[in-house]
């Protein structure tokens, strides 16, 4: 690996990624300083930590998508940042179908953590990769953007359903891989139409330092999250306090999903 993967698998060992690990990774990618090869550098040393065993996915959401818009896995954009945004349209980068909330993932894993996510009728319910994630050996990685934008909260507050959780039903129109076009009924999350704003970095008022990791990735402050361990603490929790992780504020300075870093251009799906 050139001179930046490697020190971007170093720093990832450090973080305790290993060989063979599944690894859901958020991003800012200006938080790195400058990279000389750009995303695909970081990329490839992301892919070096986890090696040929290893398994790497990213968000690839798509909240501002809005009927008429038709969601294609294979064309529509990401709408939360550079890097998943590139990473999507790499050679042998699979994208579960959900016209809101898709992942991407390539690796030993990938076909298993993707499969079903289209039979769900919200975001993040039982087919969804960030379900599996936390249920099965997986890790979250933040890096650069802090934790507050961990779209894997969603998952764990659909196990409990906390009041302020869903907006209204939409009918989207879906195209699969197969080129077949289908209209499906989707509830939708609905924080700010209930008053409410995100508050995923109060997970660093629970015990997380026994589930997390910090360390440098080139100039980025990073978090690496056990999620079998997050999903513990954080659904502890919220059967004690529905409401701990969002403030009655509806002028989130976020966006209506927690997963966007940096949103680039929207773009309308053709």
């Amino acid at each position: 690996m050139p001179e930046f993967c490697e020190r971007i698998a170093e720093d990832l060992e450090r973080l305790g990624v290993s060989p063979g690990e599944t690894i859901l990774v958020h991003s800012s990618f200006k938080s790195l300083g400058p990279v000389p090869g750009g995303i695909g550098e970081v990329i490839r040393g992301l892919r070096g930590a986890v090696g040929e065993r290893g398994t790497l996915l990213m968000p690839a959401l798509s909240w501002t998508l809005r009927p008429p818009d038709i969601f294609d896995p294979r064309r529509t954009p990401v709408n939360v940042g550079a890097v998943p945004e590139f990473f999507r349209t790499m050679e042998g980068v699979l994208r579960s179908i959900h016209p809101t909330h898709s992942v991407c993932a390539t690796g030993r894993r990938a076909l298993e953590l993707l499969a079903d996510h289209e039979k769900d009728h919200t975001p993040c319910g039982r087919h969804s990769p960030f379900r599996k994630l936390v249920e099965t050996e997986g890790s979250i990685l933040m890096i650069g953007c802090g934790v507050r934008p961990n779209t894997t909260m969603h998952a764990l507050e659909e196990y409990l359903e906390p009041p302020y959780l869903y907006g209204e039903d939409c009918l989207f129109t879906i195209r699969d891989p197969q080129g077949r076009v289908y209209r499906k009924e989707y509830r939708t999350h609905g924080f700010i139409a209930h008053g409410y704003s995100h508050r995923y970095d109060r997970i660093m008022d629970l015990d997380i330092h026994s589930c997390m990791r910090t360390g440098p990735i080139l100039g980025a402050s990073a978090v690496r999250l056990d999620g079998p361990g997050l999903k513990r603490l954080v659904l502890e929790k919220l059967r004690e306090d529905p409401f701990f992780f969002v403030d009655p504020d509806p002028a989130d300075p976020g966006s209506e999903d927690p997963g966007a870093e940096e949103e680039p251009e929207r773009r309308r799906d053709p």
